[in-house]
């Protein structure tokens, strides 16, 4: 149904236009028409297409193409959230704020989905067992759900999540301010480190004195960092020796324990993300059998390991 642009209601708190994305809508829609009507809902309040809708104002139009939708309240908002994720690509904090919202919202909306541990004891659902038993055969996690919307691993949302709450309000300021120039992996980054930290690592990323966290954390550990040669090959020299038909491009002792050495930092970088709180909700209520199950995976990386180094060994020359 057609609607005058005049009665459509925009609902005050919602996430800021963006010109450049207004204008490019403008010039495909004065092109194409526009491709996805606007969605209201019963008192034309505007749930989904703001930028759609901000794009034909400028172009004159007095009405535009509407959906009137019979979600309203929460799911409505749930639904404005959702479609944001899909049609365009987030700033890190917007994108931060928004999954922090979507989990307010969705968790009002399926309280059975909510689970909190304190004190020892899990309070308002009590137990998984009982979650799992108040839960509909279509009702997801909230981490489930949004992976699933999103296209993402269950592990990426909950990162996210993580650093939404962990970053300072100073530090996100800085990131707004910064737009395109901090990215998502760097906010993750930035989440990591104390809020004083925060601030400063962002206040160089965003004057492009650094270019990533790394840097930052870098120079606060120079004995970490990796030491320059005194004569660096200049580019003639590089591929010259790139071109050598007799250059020996095998490995060396050396290059495979820098790699095995960065393999064994992931694996430790990446075992400490169930360290999160939210894996606190989980442990209590982890069997004898699936312990177990996880000691045999453990046991299967350290045979593999042992595997390998009895090939070295059987191999050595000295």
């Amino acid at each position: 149904m057609r609607v005058l642009i005049k009665e459509i209601r925009i609902k005050e708190g919602r996430r800021r236009l963006d010109d450049s994305n207004v204008k490019e809508l403008a010039g495909s829609i004065q092109e194409l028409g526009l491709l996805n009507p606007i969605t209201i809902d019963r008192n034309h309040v505007l749930i989904a297409g703001f930028h759609r809708l901000e794009a034909v104002r400028i172009l004159g139009w007095e009405e535009v193409e509407c959906t009137v939708s019979s979600l309203d309240g929460l799911e409505a908002e749930l639904a404005e959230i959702d479609e944001n994720f899909i049609r365009k690509e987030l700033p890190p904090v917007e994108y931060g704020e928004m999954l922090l919202r979507r989990k307010e919202i969705y968790e009002m909306l399926h309280p059975e989905t909510k689970a909190t541990y304190k004190g020892g004891k899990f309070r308002g659902n009590q137990h998984q067992e009982v979650v799992a038993d108040k839960m509909s055969a279509t009702t997801k996690s909230f981490v489930k759900d949004t992976a699933e919307k999103l296209g993402v691993a269950p592990r990426t949302v909950r990162r996210q999540i993580q650093t939404a709450k962990n970053l300072a309000p100073e530090a996100k300021e800085i990131i707004k301010e910064a737009d395109t120039k901090i990215s998502r992996k760097a906010a993750m980054k930035l989440s990591y480190l104390d809020p004083e930290r925060q601030k400063e690592a962002a206040l160089l990323l965003a004057a492009g004195e650094i270019r990533t966290v790394d840097e930052y954390t870098a120079k606060e550990n120079p004995d970490e960092k990796k030491q320059e040669p005194e004569n660096p090959a200049s580019l003639k020299e590089v591929v010259a020796e790139l071109k050598d038909p007799d250059k020996d491009c095998s490995g060396t002792p050396d290059s495979f324990l820098e790699e095995y050495g960065a393999f064994v930092r992931k694996f430790h970088k990446e075992i400490s993300w169930y360290s999160d709180p939210y894996y606190d909700t989980v442990f209590p209520h982890v069997s004898k059998g699936q312990l177990a199950s996880l000691r045999e995976l453990t046991s299967s990386i350290c045979s593999a390991a042992e595997e390998l180094f009895q090939k070295v060994e059987r191999t050595m020359k000295i």
